[in-house]
């Protein structure tokens, strides 16, 4: 597996979730599934099945995380000379303004411009400079994007 690029936020925010799921979430399914052992009978124990459900879930999320970590390369900050991770990229298209944000897989948001630098979009972007103009073939159609400023 090579290595994929990821943003030192991006970095931490699934260290936390490890964090979470390793000290918290453990011992908290650990209690539900003693909680469902004392009631007796698990063959029939609707509590003990979800317990045991949320258990599998929980160790499923662990694993794909730590995979990522280790599979990830963190890249600290950009230049605003061009487009790398982190940056805030102002475009100009349709005589339209956007802002996007170049974020890693795991900070994805379209909603709040923040797009993927594997996106077709992203990395369309990736290393550009301010004036730079690009044509990006689109569901809607090849669209025309000019930077206008990085931030």
């Amino acid at each position: 597996m090579t290595d994929q690029i990821i943003s030192q936020d991006g970095y931490d925010k699934l260290k936390q979730e490890l964090e979470l799921l390793t000290k918290t979430k453990r011992q908290e399914i650990a209690r539900r599934i003693q909680t469902a052992k004392d009631m007796g009978d698990l063959s029939e124990n609707a509590e003990y099945s979800e317990a045991k459900d949320a258990q599998a879930f929980n160790e499923g999320r662990i694993a794909e995380i730590e995979a990522l970590l280790k599979n990830v390369t963190v890249v600290n900050g950009h230049h605003k000379a061009e487009v790398g991770m982190g940056s805030i990229v102002t475009v100009k298209v349709n005589n339209e303004t956007k802002k996007f944000t170049i974020v890693s897989f795991n900070e994805v948001d379209p909603l709040s411009g923040k797009i993927s630098n594997e996106s077709p979009l992203g990395r369309a972007f990736l290393h550009k400079k301010k004036g730079d103009k690009l044509k990006i073939t689109t569901p809607k159609g090849e669209m025309e994007y000019e930077i206008t400023n990085i931030e």
